[in-house]
């Protein structure tokens, strides 16, 4: 069974043509039987970056990650920055600063 999806998770689909998407869902029917996700990466390179709806049984929910280094937060901030998410950028951000403090006090 699939986790209940929510706005702002990141997803693994297939859509309605059968193309593999990595995204993000940007929006959800009330009934949750379909799903409006932003496209980051697909087998169509001609979707990146647009906006297309799924079919919720057709979403599977990607596993929250721990970021590991600082190479794994600089991709997430340049992912965030080409998305346009203001937030979740501030938010990498707040963590990479902090990183880099740990790294500063502990020489």
């Amino acid at each position: 069974m699939n986790k209940i999806l929510t706005k702002g998770d990141w997803i693994k689909a297939t859509s309605l043509e059968g193309e593999l998407i990595i995204g993000y869902i940007e929006n959800l029917d009330p009934q949750g039987t379909t799903v409006k996700a932003k496209v980051i990466t697909s087998d169509n390179r001609e979707i990146e970056g647009s906006v297309i709806p799924l079919l919720a049984k057709d979403v599977k929910k990607l596993p929250d990650t721990k970021i590991a280094n600082k190479e794994q937060i600089c991709f997430l901030i340049d992912l965030a920055l080409s998305t346009g998410d203001e937030e979740w950028f501030l938010e990498l951000s707040k963590k990479y600063n902090a990183m880099r403090e740990l790294v500063k006090n502990g020489q």
